[in-house]
């Protein structure tokens, strides 16, 4: 079947599910525009359809929520600009188009870095969460980064650390838990790190201290660094 947006769009809803909605609801997905449609289907989607920037685009504006993860499985990373991101940025109203945006697109992009900075030093909640997600999706992803590269990130780790926001704060503590997961010397400068934000008077600061400790000193974890 060959793919177009009238038919992208009559496929989504002939898949829509008011049990999975509710589901997707409660787990903490904005249920606005959402059709209840799975991400294997989806996926399985974008498998078919191949990369298509320009059916990309397109699809994200449409206001459903599975469209826009569709969009971002499809995007072509080397076709994203700066003002495509700050646009798609300034749209994310939940916290599964943000991770599958950052782990699945931006991070793939020449700008993933310059976003990184200055989104995490943006008020808006979602892409102050978008520049901590993206931290931690690079952590993954870019394997040839030097360390240098997320110690760089540290600051502003500590910085934003007492904010109070649920999506922000548990970014924050994936980012930190994933840089730390890299190798061995980023193991012991983020559990510094986290141990020095335990200090500070915050409800939040404390939390992400204290999960990234708890996972980053763990067993499994530092098996796994000695072995890489």
């Amino acid at each position: 079947m060959k793919y177009n947006y009238n038919n992208v769009i009559k496929k989504l809803k002939s898949q829509a599910s008011e049990k999975n909605r509710k589901g997707m609801a409660r787990f903490g997905i904005n249920p606005k525009g959402t059709l209840g449609v799975s991400v294997p289907i989806l996926r399985k989607m974008a498998k078919d359809i191949g990369k298509n920037q320009k059916l990309s685009l397109r699809l994200w504006d449409s206001g459903i929520h599975e469209t826009k993860l569709l969009a971002v499985f499809i995007g072509e990373p080397d076709k994203v600009t700066e003002r495509q991101m700050e646009k798609w940025v300034k749209d994310i109203d939940s916290w599964d188009i943000c991770d599958q945006l950052c782990g699945n697109l931006f991070d793939k992009t020449p700008f993933a870095y310059k976003k990184t900075y200055q989104w995490v030093k943006r008020e808006e909640e979602f892409v102050r969460r978008t520049g901590f997600v993206l931290m931690a999706t690079l952590s993954v992803h870019d394997k040839k980064a030097s360390n240098k590269k997320f110690e760089e990130f540290f600051p502003l780790i500590k910085k934003y650390s007492a904010d109070e926001r649920n999506f922000v704060k548990k970014a924050i503590n994936w980012a930190l838990r994933q840089i730390g997961k890299r190798n061995l010397a980023l193991n012991k400068k983020a559990i510094k790190l986290a141990k020095e934000i335990q200090k500070i008077d915050s409800r939040s600061a404390c939390w992400i201290a204290n999960d990234a400790i708890r996972e980053l000193t763990s067993d499994p974890v530092q098996q796994r660094l000695k072995q890489k």
